[in-house]
C-alpha cells in the first residue's frame, strides 16, 4: 500500500531492483485514501484556494483500499486463505514466520498477531488488551499513566503485551472489516497551509489534526485472536525518527546484532 506522496517513488524503488527477485506480476500496487485535514482552530486547511489540503488516512486504510482496488477478489480468485499484513518501519519484520502461521491455523482463529514485552510503561507503543470484551490495541497517547504502570502479583505490567504491527487475517474476516468504517484518531501535526488572503504559512509548532485509522481497530471484528509473543530483539526494530532512539541508526544496529548471531 503507497500514498499519493510517496507511490511513484515507490514503483520506481521496485524496478530499479527489479522486484527483488519476484516476479512482477505477482506484485500489486495500490493507494491508500485520503481525508481532509484541519486547524486546531477547528477550520478546514486549504491547500490553495480551492482545494481542501489532505493527508493519507493511517494504515487503517489498507481494508477499505483492498475492496476498492478488488485486490481481495484477485486474492480469492487465486485460492489464498490468509493475509498477513505489517509495518514498512520494522526491519525485523517476520510475517513468514512457519511457527506463527501454523499455530494460527492450529487454533482455529481468523486472526492473530505478534507481540513483544513492553520495556517500560512509558514506551510509546500500543498494549493489547480487550476492550467491551473484544480484542482491541490501546494506543500510548491514549492510555492513563495509571493504566500503563498497573502491574500484578508478580510484577509484571498489567497492560505490557505490545502491538508491534504484524498480524495474519483469514481472508472470511477481511469482507466484514473492509464493509466497515474503522473510527478515526487524531495526530497533531505541523502543516503548511493556504489562509484567507491565499498565502501560504508554515507555522513552527504542530497546527492541524490529521485523522488516521489504525490498522488494530480491526481486531473487535472477531471475538478470538492469538497473540504469540516474540523476543524484541529478533523481531522488533522500528524506524519512527530520523535520529536518535528507534532512528535508522538503531535499526541498523539491532538488524546487524540478529544477523550476525545466526
Amino acid at each position: 500500500m503507497t500514498s499519493d506522496e510517496n507511490n511513484d517513488e515507490t514503483i520506481n524503488f521496485f524496478e530499479k531492483n527489479n522486484y527483488f527477485g519476484y516476479n512482477k506480476e505477482k506484485v500489486v500496487f495500490f493507494k491508500q485514501g485520503r481525508l481532509p485535514m484541519m486547524h486546531t482552530n477547528g477550520k478546514i486547511l486549504m491547500n490553495s484556494k480551492s482545494s481542501i489540503k489532505e493527508a493519507a488516512d493511517g494504515n487503517g486504510g489498507i481494508f477499505e483500499a483492498l475492496f476498492k482496488n478488488n485486490i481481495i477478489e484477485e486474492m480469492k480468485k487465486n485460492n489464498i486463505e490468509w493475509l498477513g499484513i505489517g509495518n514498512v518501519d520494522n526491519i525485523l519484520l517476520n510475517l513468514a514466520d512457519p511457527i506463527y502461521i501454523g499455530m494460527t491455523i492450529e487454533k482455529g482463529v481468523q486472526l492473530s498477531t505478534k507481540t513483544v514485552k513492553k520495556a517500560s510503561p512509558e514506551e510509546k507503543v500500543g498494549v493489547v488488551c480487550k476492550i467491551n470484551d473484544k480484542p482491541g490495541v490501546v494506543e500510548y497517547t491514549e492510555i492513563s499513566k495509571e493504566m500503563s504502570e498497573q502491574t500484578d502479583e508478580n510484577g509484571e505490567l498489567v497492560y505490557g503485551q505490545s502491538y508491534f504491527g504484524c498480524a495474519l487475517y483469514n481472508i472470511s474476516l477481511l469482507d466484514q472489516i473492509g464493509t466497515n468504517k474503522l473510527p478515526y484518531h487524531i495526530a497533531v501535526k505541523k502543516s503548511n497551509f493556504i489562509n484567507e488572503n491565499g498565502q501560504e504559512e508554515q507555522p513552527d509548532t504542530p497546527n492541524a489534526y490529521k485523522f488516521e485509522a489504525f490498522i488494530f481497530d480491526s481486531f473487535k471484528f472477531t471475538n478470538d485472536i492469538l497473540l504469540l509473543n516474540v523476543k524484541r530483539e529478533e523481531e522488533f526494530a522500528p524506524i519512527k525518527n530520523a535520529t536518535g532512539a528507534d532512528s535508522p541508526e538503531t535499526a541498523r544496529e539491532l538488524y546487524l546484532n540478529y544477523m550476525n548471531k545466526q
